[in-house]
Order: C-alpha cells, then structure tokens, then sequence
C-alpha cells in the first residue's frame, strides 16, 4: 500500500513561485513512475508533469513547459513540483500520483495511488 501526502500549496500572486511536495510511503515509491496532475473549478483533471523511478526522464504538459519542473529525491521518498511564472489559469487542485509500471504516462488512468490533493491559487 501507498500513501502520498501533499504540501506547499497556497495563495499567491502572478508571476510568483510555488514549490508543491508530495511525500510518499510505501515500497512502490522508489521504482515507480510519479506524477502531478490537476483540476480546476468546473473542468476535468489534467496531467501536469511526470518523472521516472530514477529521476531521469520526465515530462511536461505544453501549458507549464518552461515554468514548471518535476523532481525527486529517492532517499526522502519525495516528489517535487517547482512552480515559476505562475498564472491565474494555473488555479487548481494538484494531486500527486504515483504508478508501479515504469513507463511514464499521461493519462490518469495509469496511476495506481493518489494523494488527496493541494490548493493552489494563482491572483491577477
């Protein structure tokens, strides 16, 4: 069983930054495939970054390419999601999701475990 916790998430104006954590229990961590994804008021969740079980591959959505980075650190069994330039639209709910296949995926439907999510919000 996994368990992902989420952290860091809060008000702040556009153009700030953000750093979201999501601390994992669990043995699938450290070999499994982790993401972040998020929902807005009203739309569906989206995918937002993903990073392999070593930390070398990742992957980003187009509208946060450039902005946002994805990270991990193994032995704290932490994932990361530095948040730069941030806009209004990136207003949501960011979850963290964790899958023991070790192919990167986009889709939600990949993911085995999900933490109960952090507000983000983003002022003009």
């Amino acid at each position: 069983q996994v368990q992902l916790v989420e952290s860091g998430g809060g008000l702040v104006q556009a153009g700030g930054s953000l750093r979201l954590s999501c601390a994992a229990s669990g043995r699938a961590f450290s070999s499994g495939v982790m993401a972040w994804f998020r929902q807005a008021p009203g739309k569906e969740r989206e995918f937002v970054a993903v990073i392999s079980g070593n930390g070398v591959n990742t992957y980003y959505a187009e509208s946060v390419k450039g902005r946002f980075t994805i990270s991990r650190d193994n032995a704290k069994n932490t994932v990361y999601l530095q948040m730069n330039s941030l806009k209004p639209e990136d207003t949501a709910v960011y979850y963290c999701a964790v899958r023991t296949g070790g192919v990167l995926a986009t889709s939600e439907g990949r993911y085995d475990y999900w933490g109960q999510g952090t507000q983000v919000t983003v002022s003009s």
